[in-house]
């Protein structure tokens, strides 16, 4: 199992609400009026929006209010949903474009035009300091026996120090891992949600798992 898959799954096991395998199935529900149904899958999804929200918004108000917004047009918007994509796809745009609208009314997020030039800055996803001149490696990537990824990821601290590296990393990396790795989406949701080419996609999503990677390493070796 890859570091991303564990990744995701370590932190979708905080999630209790069970996932909807059909979502015909629930839209029709939430079409009908099923309130339990609408409790459901706002309680399965409320708190990863407000995580998503913050990729664009600068703080957990603005964040929650753009939230609210997006409940109220998944109510509106029901009846034009065609299952082209997963209701969670289809939720998580929504969100997405008003997340955007807000951060760049209030001048307080990074211009997602921005995030397909971000790999070109300055910032290596595996840094030259480990390599020899001739580049080779001088400090090869650890390697786990006992304390393998699978039972690291299930530890507390690791998944928060999980959790403090994807926070700190750059906005287009941060927001590809949170979206891929955390969420579960394919390349090209992410790609459309994000509106970056998949090269750009496969760029960030790399140098943010590398670095997540090597912040792990670190913990390892200071056990």
């Amino acid at each position: 199992m890859s570091l991303p898959e564990l990744s995701a799954r370590a932190r979708h096991g905080a999630d209790s609400s069970p996932a909807y395998p059909d979502d015909a199935a629930l839209v029709k529900r939430l079409l009908a009026g099923d309130e339990a149904a609408f409790n459901g899958l706002v309680e399965q999804y409320h708190g990863r929006l407000i995580r998503l929200a913050l990729l664009f918004v600068s703080d957990r108000a603005s964040a929650e209010e753009v939230v609210q917004d997006t409940w109220l047009a998944v109510l509106t918007g029901l009846r034009s949903f065609e299952g082209r994509s997963g209701l969670k796809t289809w939720i998580f745009s929504i969100l997405t474009n008003r997340a955007k609208t807000r951060g760049q009314r209030d001048k307080r997020s990074v211009p997602f035009s921005a995030l397909s030039n971000e790999h070109a800055q300055d910032d290596h996803a595996v840094s030259p300091s480990r390599f020899t001149p001739t580049g080779n490696w001088s400090a090869p990537p650890e390697q786990w026996d006992e304390d393998t990824p699978e039972r690291l990821l299930l530890r507390h601290e690791t998944r928060a120090l999980i959790d403090h590296t994807i926070a700190g990393l750059p906005p287009g990396q941060r927001a590809v891992v949170t979206l891929r790795d955390v969420e579960g989406l394919d390349s090209t949701e992410a790609c459309n949600i994000l509106e970056i080419s998949e090269t750009n996609q496969r760029v960030l999503l790399h140098r943010a798992r590398a670095k997540i990677r090597t912040a792990l390493e670190q913990h390892v070796q200071k056990r």
